[in-house]
């Protein structure tokens, strides 16, 4: 009977799809942590497509003081606060909608997450610091917080006087349940399984590919972001709700799609590999080694032409610096590879 409340929507698709809507309740959410012991809220099939509501990070007593009137935060937002017991949360702060099963999904498996469309939930967004967060912390030792009204006709958010932001709305948390060993794993730092990775590539379009880790993969998504730059330096972005449309792909073990042992990614234009680490350093190299496997395993280079083709075409970015182990991708745009 639980599961029913959820499928609120099931449209027949080509070859047999479905597409099913996931709404925001005290009871579909998983607050602060990902675990390969929470239980499925909506089991899908391979090719099935979900839409998936969400909600930002803060609190409607946060949200308030800010200076948001009272109609505009978010039933679904008091809900939550209200009904998710205390128990349940942590160790993290992120409110993730999930988690999502993928039936025949096993350990070793490929999840394929097809990003088909995000839509602005709500009009506005915020960003935050907070002293003991943020790269310059130690600069800004106070709090402040700043209410973005998002135009989502214009696709911009009015900064300040004379300032707008260009909207690129995306989820800085997506991921599957880590390990079983891994146990309640907190959702701030990113990591195998995917989670906060804040990777503003990420946007309608991209394509994530995600190694499975425990049974049914367990995908969860939130934290959506507006707008953010690469480093997302005071530990946030423009923080908003979001509406995200996806696509799962089950990809077997054996069955010619490599298991990474990071996330990967891939754009219109581009490849993208990722790497997690504590240490910047460390997560370059993991995200290096993470590119340098794909391009042998697609595109059939020898691991010295991989190495050498990255270093003469390929970018080196930093994701994000402030969820204690650090992001950092890859990209090789797809146009060095000429079809014969």
């Amino acid at each position: 009977m639980r599961r029913l409340m959820f499928l609120a929507l099931a449209i027949a698709a080509p070859a047999c799809a479905e597409t099913y809507e996931l709404k925001v309740t005290p009871q579909t959410v998983v607050w602060g942590h990902y675990d390969a012991t929470e239980k499925p809220v909506l089991t899908v099939r391979s090719g099935d497509t979900v839409v998936i509501h969400t909600l930002l990070t803060n609190s409607p007593t946060g949200l308030a003081k800010a200076g948001v009137a009272a109609d505009a935060i978010e039933p679904e937002l008091r809900a939550v606060f209200d009904g998710v017991p205390a128990s349940a949360r942590g160790p993290g702060g992120h409110i993730l909608t999930g988690p999502v099963a993928i039936a025949g999904a096993e350990p070793g498996d490929t999840l394929e997450v097809r990003i088909v469309k995000i839509d602005l939930a709500i009009p506005y967004a915020y960003n935050a610091f907070r002293y003991g967060a943020g790269f310059l912390t130690d600069d800004f030792p106070y709090s402040q917080m700043k209410i973005v009204p998002l135009d989502a006709k214009r696709m911009v958010g009015t900064f300040g006087p004379g300032i707008e932001v260009p909207l690129a709305p995306f989820f800085g948390s997506m991921g599957v349940a880590p390990p079983p060993a891994f146990g309640r794993y907190d959702s701030a730092p990113p990591t195998i399984n995917g989670g906060n990775m804040d990777d503003k590539a990420l946007v309608a379009g991209t394509t994530l590919f995600l190694p499975v880790h425990a049974a049914g993969a367990l995908f969860q998504v939130g934290d959506g972001h507006a707008a953010q730059g690469n480093g997302e330096v005071d530990i946030t972005a423009l923080e908003t709700s979001l509406v995200g449309t996806f696509q799962f792909i089950l990809h077997k073990h054996g069955e010619g799609h490599e298991v990474a042992p990071y996330p990967r990614a891939e754009t219109p234009t581009a490849y993208i590999a990722m790497g997690f680490d504590d240490d910047l350093s460390s997560a370059t190299r993991k995200a290096l080694r993470n590119m340098v496997d794909f391009l042998v395993a697609a595109k059939g280079m020898t691991r010295d032409d991989a190495y050498m083709l990255i270093s003469v075409a390929g970018d080196v970015e930093v994701t994000e610096l402030v969820d204690r182990n650090k992001g950092v991708h890859v990209v090789v745009p797809k146009a060095l590879f000429k079809r014969r």
